[in-house]
């Protein structure tokens, strides 16, 4: 039996035939990320296909190619030149294969900026609102997002960094008429997320564990002159109790001998092993013995206590960092450390 027109064939009849075509070898990581329905229904359309001509193959791998080009250029807030594109060959069926991509895309917002250079996204930034900017920020990846905040002048990178820390979830009406007056300005939009004040405060926490230290420090310090209780917040989240596993044992030595036993017995309930291994090596035979001994028979405990001296080991951990005694690596840090 001959497999049917190609205009006649299923979606399902044309997945079977470019798996075939490509070889099940290759085809395989892609059909491992369908549902076990989904593989079934495949397997069954292979199982029923016919012969394939060479024209029909071909026609088929075009219409593949330019759907997988119509939706790459939908990813990247070109909805117009992927709706031209299938026009140009599809004519009237365009805007259904243009609708079922679409449905099958999350597109996250400013995507089309992820490409720009800091720098230059930092000048077109600079003439927008605060709030404008914070949006974007909120929305790019964190060392992108850092590196364009460094650029900006100390009185700006506080406002905008103040209004990360507070946006809400904005509509995403508000989010495409910033993106469609971006594109215009830029030369080229879609999903979102319910935010909190939560969100944003660990967005600028993530964007400044992201940056040079000395944009850090300049954000910080002038937050804590205007908004000492949201500086905290910030600070609280730019290095959490589990990133100790990051300390070199010198420096987590040097943080053990500042906290008390109760306090570290109580920071330890429930963490990772790879925490409480990476402490116990780093305390004499005889404290880690004791304290995993307490560990054992100490009872259920609260989380907010849990977290209170957690809390309390990375305060003790940034004050050693500030006063020079221990050295913390930071996301984006590097160069060689002179001991």
């Amino acid at each position: 039996m001959s497999v049917p027109a190609t205009l006649s064939l299923t979606r399902r009849q044309k997945a079977a035939v470019i798996a075939m075509a490509v070889g099940f070898d290759r085809a395989a990581p892609v059909i491992g990320q369908l549902t076990d329905e989904e593989q079934e229904q495949l397997a069954v359309e292979v199982a029923k296909l016919g012969e394939v001509s060479s024209e029909q193959l071909e026609a088929i791998l075009h219409e593949f190619i330019e759907e997988a080009y119509a939706r790459g250029h939908i990813v990247h807030g070109s909805l117009d030149a992927a709706r031209e594109l299938l026009r140009q060959t599809r004519g009237e069926r365009a805007e259904g294969i243009i609708d079922r991509l679409i449905a099958t895309v999350r597109v996250a917002p400013f995507r089309f900026l992820r490409d720009r250079d800091p720098e230059e996204l930092a000048q077109h930034l600079s003439e927008e609102h605060p709030q404008t900017v914070a949006l974007v920020l909120s929305h790019l990846p964190s060392a992108q997002a850092a590196a364009v905040l460094a650029d900006f002048e100390p009185t700006a990178q506080r406002d905008v960094a103040m209004r990360v820390a507070r946006m809400g979830s904005p509509s995403p009406e508000v989010i495409r008429q910033v993106e469609e007056a971006l594109k215009a300005r830029l030369g080229d939009h879609r999903t979102t997320r319910q935010r909190s004040e939560e969100d944003g405060i660990r967005e600028l926490a993530s964007i400044l564990n992201s940056t040079d230290r000395g944009t850090e420090k300049e954000i910080l310090s002038s937050l804590e002159s205007h908004e000492p209780q949201l500086a905290e917040q910030v600070r609280e989240l730019m290095f959490i109790f589990e990133d100790i596993v990051k300390l070199d044992d010198r420096a987590l030595q040097r943080v053990l001998r500042e906290v008390e036993q109760e306090t570290l017995l109580y920071a330890l309930k429930g963490v990772a092993e790879e925490v409480s291994a990476k402490v116990m090596r780093n305390i004499s035979e005889r404290a880690a013995t004791a304290l995993t001994e307490e560990l054992e028979v100490l009872g259920p405990v609260r989380i907010a206590e849990v977290e209170s001296a957690q809390s309390e080991v990375v305060r003790t951990i940034r004050r050693l960092e500030e006063s020079g005694d221990i050295i913390v690596r930071r996301g984006g840090e590097g160069g060689d450390v002179i001991d």
